[in-house]
């Protein structure tokens, strides 16, 4: 396939810069770096009938089936699925084969070398485990700042937030402690961070939860809005309960097996109702240079969004300075999912607003992330580039005042 890439390259003139790549977190990821009697409060590891499962704040963390991930499922191994399912197939035989996980996936030298197969000029790399943990922690925001204080000195190690200029990691940042969040985030620009990354969750304090733009938060935001570099919110762990209607958690394997469910939904519900309470709350109006970007949340909420936020604006009149459409679109950057409509994401938000993803290594991401390409087709070459290189390449430049 790295020959494909290549072709592909020479058609459009340059190599896309992707939003979306992961790693698969190293054995020691969130202990490396962790004082060794806060594990039975942060995360330790522990052997059940002979398999390896991770312990999270006290409790076995069952939401990711072989948390070693070797072996574990090709990247793109749904990609059919996810295509409309055209043989028919159940979802769990998309799942069966597995393979001993490739240094790519956990080594930022290979990982480079890939880099150069599949075409691509860099990377924004994310968590996988470490979308899911707060959530798990969140009854102890102490041990959330602990935990992930220790993971970001693994992340800086073991990949870096850019100085290769290839591989652009995002530190994990958390505001169950805002003081921690604004200590950490300074640290992380010390180290050249470029872009930073939280779950889409209304956090959860040692005084309770409130809104991730309650005034009391600001700190964050005014540092974030100063140092002028993105935060995304990728998809995750937010927590959001399904009310009755299905079994809550992270894992459909407990949450009622592969039977559809109000489940499935979670993300986009989650990533939705952050992004509409930023503009309801005015963040931007107090921080004007915050540029923030939705990550593998999909797209499927910004009609309704559109709808709501004008029809907000027209019943109550003189409350935005801004039409509250337009502060979305100046604020936001969007990732669709492969499969969402991106002609739909364009005609709402902008051409320089919408950005690629492929989630690889990801079992629901592109089994190499030009495959994508094929769904611009619609597309002219400039608005094919801005989507697939440029306006990432905007976002990770950093934009001080």
């Amino acid at each position: 396939m790295a020959g494909d890439a290549q072709s592909v390259v020479a058609e459009l003139g340059y190599r896309p810069f992707d939003c979306d790549n992961h790693y698969y977190e190293a054995l020691d990821a969130f202990t490396r770096h962790l004082d060794p009697a806060l594990g039975q409060r942060c995360v330790q590891w522990c052997d059940i009938d002979g398999r390896k499962y991770q312990v999270v704040g006290g409790r076995v963390f069952r939401g990711v089936v072989n948390p070693t991930f070797d072996p574990v499922a090709p990247a793109g191994a749904l990609h059919d699925y996810f295509r409309g399912n055209p043989e028919g197939r159940q979802p769990w035989e998309f799942l069966a084969a597995r393979e001993r996980i490739n240094p790519a996936y956990r080594n930022r030298e290979a990982r480079i070398a890939t880099l150069d197969e599949h075409g691509l000029e860099g990377v924004w790399l994310f968590p996988t485990l470490g979308m899911l943990y707060e959530e798990a922690l969140k009854h102890d925001p102490e041990a959330v700042a602990l935990t992930f204080t220790a993971f970001n000195r693994w992340l800086l190690e073991d990949w870096g937030f850019g100085a290769d200029g290839r591989i652009f990691a995002g530190p994990y940042l958390s505001l169950a402690d805002v003081d921690w969040a604004c200590a950490e985030l300074d640290w992380a620009l010390d180290n050249g961070a470029h872009v930073v990354v939280m779950r889409a969750a209304a956090p959860i304090t040692a005084t309770g939860q409130r809104s991730p733009f309650d005034p009391s938060f600001d700190p964050f935001w005014a540092r974030l809005n100063e140092a002028g570099i993105p935060v995304v919110i990728h998809a995750g762990d937010s927590g959001y309960s399904s009310h009755g209607y299905a079994d809550d958690g992270f894992s459909s394997a407990l949450s009622g097996g592969w039977g559809p469910s109000i489940k499935a939904f979670a993300i986009e519900r989650a990533a939705g109702d952050f992004i509409i309470s930023s503009v309801f709350a005015k963040l931007f109006d107090r921080f004007p240079n915050l540029r923030m970007a939705s990550v593998e949340n999909g797209s499927g909420f910004l009609p309704d969004m559109v709808k709501k936020l004008s029809s907000t604006h027209h019943k109550m009149p003189g409350f935005f300075g801004t039409h509250p459409v337009e502060v979305l679109r100046n604020h936001w950057w969007i990732n669709p999912f492969w499969e969402d409509d991106a002609a739909e994401v364009v005609e709402i938000m902008g051409a320089d607003r919408v950005i690629f993803g492929s989630d690889w290594p990801h079992i629901e991401g592109m089994p190499e992330p030009l495959v994508y390409v094929d769904e611009l087709k619609a597309f002219d070459d400039a608005t094919k580039r801005r989507i697939l290189r440029d306006n990432v390449l905007e976002l990770n430049t950093p934009r001080p005042i």
